[in-house]
């Protein structure tokens, strides 16, 4: 992840950054509308949001469900690479695999933790097998039965 620059953001940015992270489709004069300002000056400051890296892109969240995507996982590997060449090997291989929507790199028993989703157990199945095709010495997955609370929002003090 890139280091991003930091300045102080006031009221005003922080509304915006809350309405966009509601609703990235928000255009300029809605935006504007919200936080009582122009459409210009709304324009102006999103654009600075943009450029010192506050919001990244804005995205559609798909339905997982309706794309036959149900099964849903999380899943710890353990490695024993020490070496900064194959670790970036590793993470660039995890990377590439469109099924792993998350990959952490954690502390304590294991190394990576990945969310991962699948179609069913065959592609679950499939899936572990190019994990076990890397350097890993051990992996750990846990099925998910049901969402309780899934979001892309941060908590921000508006």
């Amino acid at each position: 992840m890139e280091t991003v620059s930091r300045r102080i953001l006031d009221d005003i940015d922080m509304q915006l950054l809350a309405l966009l992270q509601e609703n990235a489709q928000l255009g300029h004069a809605e935006l504007a509308e919200n936080v009582k300002l122009s459409i210009a000056a709304v324009h102006g400051r999103v654009k600075k949001l943009e450029q010192d890296g506050y919001i990244m892109r804005r995205v559609a969240i798909l339905n997982q469900e309706k794309l036959d995507l149900e099964l849903t996982t999380f899943i710890f590997i353990s490695t024993n690479i020490h070496r900064k060449s194959e670790l970036e090997a590793l993470e660039a291989a995890l990377q590439a695999m469109p099924e792993v929507l998350e990959c952490h790199c954690i502390t304590g028993e294991h190394d990576y933790l990945l969310k991962t989703v699948h179609k069913g157990r065959r592609d679950l199945e499939r899936f572990i097998r190019s994990l076990n095709q890397l350097q890993v010495t051990r992996i750990q997955t846990t099925l998910v039965l049901r969402d309780v609370k899934s979001t892309t929002m941060l908590p921000l003090d508006v």
